[in-house]
């Protein structure tokens, strides 16, 4: 193998450069070139190309974002578009692809794989942590360290006012997030997309640490549960507790990567990289027990993730 493609696509995460820059220098260091497309899928169709040499992705490890940039492409979800992918990739000489991104850019990944046999290896690049396959994927720990930053704080606030605040984090599928920053920063109550919850019970739980001397309660909601405002108006109505909230939003996205995160995604786009100049196609790379691992992308997207049930229950445990 002479040359191989890289892309980011999908959502960006923070740990996306360190892969993209563990990809890039392993495959120099093994003698193969690496062509870079700016805006993922979409970047490939329109020939948004560039050859990436080891300081192009010089003192990028501790950026947030992605230099490649990224956008979603609607012509890549029809045949003709993937068509036209593939031919700009034989164009550029590009032998196989490496994609970092969730499970839309890895769908597409295996799209190519199926439909054209052409080599892919996927790299688990999302906040959201949905992923089959891996026991994280990159930016997860980051974005959970800055929910939990924001909680500190506001934790202050709502202490000082003695006030109820409803923190809405991000999750419209999953409560990955929501319940790992809800565990770490101490929340009275956890909502998540995967459990059946109650508004009346939450407050009953508010309720009950009033009367055991508690002054303030931190609600934390994720983005597919329901809206962070309409939990407050109820909460505020119900219990009569003077509440607010607040949207943490898309600053889970950006930031500079946690150590974690930079380790991780370097390792993955290392591992990647050897996988696909060794011949091996249409899998994603993971760590299970700390330990790397591959696992086929059929597998990987047909496969859901769940929650860990104990965490939620040592989570409703800790609040009592």
């Amino acid at each position: 193998m002479k040359s191989i493609g890289v892309i980011t696509s999908g959502g960006d995460a923070p740990g996306m450069n360190a892969a993209l820059r563990a990809v890039v220098r392993t495959a120099i260091g093994r003698g193969v070139e690496v062509i870079g497309f700016y805006h993922g899928y979409e970047g490939i169709i329109n020939n948004e190309s560039k050859i990436l040499e080891s300081m192009s992705v010089s003192g990028i490890i501790d950026r947030g974002g992605t230099i490649l940039r990224t956008a979603r492409s609607k012509t890549f979800r029809t045949f003709e578009g993937r068509e036209q992918a593939l031919k700009v990739l034989h164009e550029n000489g590009c032998e196989g692809l490496v994609v970092i991104g969730g499970d839309g850019s890895l769908t597409g990944a295996l799209k190519l794989h199926e439909e054209f046999s052409y080599p892919v290896v996927g790299v688990p690049g999302s906040i959201d942590n949905d992923i089959a396959g891996t026991d994280f994927s990159i930016g997860f720990d980051t974005a959970v360290n800055t929910a939990v930053q924001a909680i500190d704080r506001v934790r202050d606030t709502a202490y000082s006012h003695e006030r109820v605040f409803v923190i809405e984090v991000m999750g419209r599928r999953n409560g990955f997030i929501a319940l790992e920053a809800g565990l770490a920063g101490g929340a009275e109550a956890v909502l998540l997309p995967e459990v059946p919850y109650s508004l009346l019970e939450t407050c009953k739980i508010l309720i009950n640490a009033a009367e055991k001397g508690k002054k303030s309660s931190i609600i934390i909601v994720a983005e597919g549960v329901a809206k962070a405002s309409d939990v407050k108006d109820f909460v505020q109505k119900t219990t009569g507790f003077e509440t607010r909230h607040v949207v943490l939003g898309h600053m889970q996205r950006g930031g500079s990567p946690s150590a974690f995160d930079r380790v991780l995604a370097t390792r993955l786009g290392s591992l990647a990289a050897n996988r696909i100049i060794g011949g091996y196609r249409g899998e994603m790379v993971g760590v299970d027990g700390g330990k790397l691992v591959t696992h086929p992308l059929g597998y990987v997207l047909s496969t859901a993730r769940d929650i860990d049930p104990e965490k939620l229950l040592l989570s409703e445990a800790m609040a009592k």
